[in-house]
């Protein structure tokens, strides 16, 4: 295997024609520039240059591994560029993956926001539930994932996996508009025991069922969906009622659904930015989970002006 630094010696010295000149422009003496000539020839099993009175030349050999030399320190050269270019955002990607709900509520604000600053990163968005989102991180399928998880049931933790908190996504009960709950300015979960239940999938209805039965009763699940707009949609029928986050509400309520509070501590979904904790971070993974905390410093905010607007 032949050394890109003596390759870089050798075409020094065929452009200036002498071990000196070499010496001098690569800030070498000019015994090291000999040393590395010598041990490239040994590398080679050639001779690369010729030694004369009036400088040195290049053999037929020599030649012939400067015009790849070239090529070769070119390049490097490229990639040298680029790899600075990836470290100050002036280049490379990020593959961001979202569950539906922060991809309507947060994501867009970030994507805006982080195309403004870093407009030469490359930024792809898939959208995924956390049970599909973190295994791809771990498998390299993409760089940054927006997960979720409940609180009063404890955080649930990934090896290999580093989460940011990003905003704790609070939890309402929502009815049908002439539902008979629907003018209270509070609701307590087990008023709600004798109702018919539209759930979420999978974690999220995991979720409801864990609370309910915390709280003496068992809900009667009649359907169940990861589509809040199919989900509200159905209790604005009357089919059932259930529970609605934040991050929905700042996107917009069907007008057939009323959304009551809690009466005290009401059930949150944390949401968090995950990324590998081990490996390589690319540079705008790191710009855009700082990104993503300054939207959700803003969430609470947006979330009145959309209440405001709605009242």
């Amino acid at each position: 295997m032949l050394d890109v630094r003596r390759l870089r010696v050798l075409r020094e010295v065929a452009r200036e024609g002498s071990f000196s000149g070499a010496a001098e422009r690569l800030s070498f003496t000019q015994s090291a520039v000999s040393q590395q000539v010598a041990s490239l020839e040994r590398e080679a099993g050639a001779s690369l240059v010729e030694r004369g009175a009036r400088g040195v030349r290049l053999t037929d050999a020599g030649r012939a591994l400067v015009a790849h030399a070239d090529a070769i320190v070119a390049r490097l050269d490229d990639a040298e560029q680029e790899l600075a270019a990836i470290a100050g955002l002036r280049g490379g990607r990020l593959r961001l993956v979202s569950f539906q709900s922060a991809g309507a509520a947060l994501v867009p604000d970030a994507i805006a926001a982080f195309n403004g600053r870093y407009p030469d990163v490359e930024l792809s968005l898939a959208e995924a539930e956390p049970y599909d989102a973190i295994p791809a991180l771990k498998t390299g399928g993409s760089d940054l994932a927006i997960v979720f998880d409940y609180t009063p049931f404890g955080e649930e933790r990934h090896a290999d996996i580093e989460l940011v908190h990003l905003l704790d996504d609070v939890m309402h009960v929502a009815l049908p508009r002439d539902h008979r709950l629907a003018g209270r300015a509070r609701v307590k979960l087990e008023d709600l025991a004798e109702e018919s239940w539209i759930n979420g999938e999978r974690a999220c209805g995991e979720f409801v069922v864990h609370i309910c039965l915390a709280n003496g009763f068992e809900p009667q699940v009649m359907l169940e969906s990861n589509d809040y707009a199919t989900m509200q949609g159905l209790v604005a029928a009357g089919v059932g009622v259930t529970l609605i986050p934040d991050l929905v509400l700042a996107t917009g309520l069907n007008p057939g659904v009323a959304v009551v509070p809690f009466a005290g501590e009401p059930p949150v979904r944390r949401i968090w930015a995950a990324m590998p904790s081990e490996g390589y971070r690319a540079p705008a993974t790191e710009a855009m989970v700082e990104v993503l905390r300054e939207v959700c410093t803003g969430f609470p905010a947006r979330l009145r002006s959309v209440a405001a607007a709605a009242s």
